[in-house]
């Protein structure tokens, strides 16, 4: 009981990480049809450390996380129209069970998102994902279909091809974000102290509406040293919201234009998570 839960807690948590950096309000652009400046370089990797604390475990490493960000061409069916669109970009979100904890408790997991965004509107295409839990492995496709007004979402167990896939179909309107896209999508956004918005995300088929404060600005030490940083807090956890239960989220951004996550942490009844980032590549 105490191995599951523990594995429950850190994937869910890791993944939560990236969840948080999503949705607001559209952004300025420049003329229509022009992909907007980004505050990250192509080829950029981010990579964090998770460790988990309660009781008698104090900073123990459980996971590490790493964010990459490239550009791919966009598919004729991708959910537009414009069969001449800028090279698409393509994030990668990577989280992998670490440390003296899957040693003790066998604990194993991987999970891989892959997010197709289309560079002008910032809106995912399509999020490839896969779910490695021990023994249990789960592939999976989303379709953003914004002409259709719906996203598809597809799992598959590729240990049993022969068990029917579960399909969920949901409506679709605006710009939606993915677990992957959400953290790059929110790095092009403005914060500012008392900035309060509601963030949009979508996983395994639904969309869910999270409200988001800005509530400090503190100087950090952090891996790019002595930096000014915002710290967010999405309201994640509760009834209709993207967790059951009690916990709270929070996430400390550089305030300058690259707008970098250098911390996030995470708690509920499981225990702790605290996420740091540890090295970053590319970075302007």
């Amino acid at each position: 009981m105490l191995a599951m839960n523990y594995r429950r807690f850190s994937i869910l948590a890791l993944m939560l990480c990236a969840l948080a950096f999503s949705s607001v309000p559209a952004r300025e652009q420049g003329q229509p049809g022009e992909p907007p400046t980004v505050p990250f370089e192509t080829a950029e990797e981010l990579v964090y450390e998770g460790k988990f604390s309660k009781a008698l475990l104090r900073g123990v490493n459980v996971a590490e996380l790493r964010f990459t960000a490239n550009r791919t061409p966009v598919a004729a069916n991708a959910g537009t129209q414009d069969k001449q669109a800028a090279p698409a970009f393509r994030f990668t979100l990577e989280a992998v069970s670490k440390g003296i904890v899957s040693k003790l408790f066998r604990l194993s997991f991987r999970q891989k998102v892959e997010s197709t965004v289309e560079p002008v509107s910032f809106s995912v295409l399509q999020t490839n994902k896969l779910d490695e839990q021990g023994k249990r492995h789960r592939i999976s496709e989303a379709v953003f279909d914004r002409n259709a007004g719906k996203v598809v979402w597809t799992e598959r167990d590729p240990n049993d091809p022969n068990r029917p896939p579960r399909v969920v179909t949901n409506q679709l309107s605006g710009a939606v974000q993915d677990i992957a896209s959400a953290f790059y999508f929110l790095r092009t956004q403005p914060l500012a102290l008392g900035q309060n918005f509601e963030m949009l995300v979508s996983d395994s088929g639904q969309i869910y509406r999270t409200p988001v404060r800005v509530t400090e600005r503190k100087k950090m030490k952090t891996v790019l040293g002595q930096v000014w940083t915002l710290r967010v807090e999405p309201e994640v956890f509760g009834e209709g919201h993207l967790l059951r239960g009690n916990g709270k989220m929070a996430i400390w951004f550089t305030d300058d234009e690259r707008r970098i996550p250098v911390k996030a942490q995470i708690s509920n009844e499981i225990g702790t998570l605290d996420i740091k980032l540890k090295r970053a590549a590319n970075n302007k």
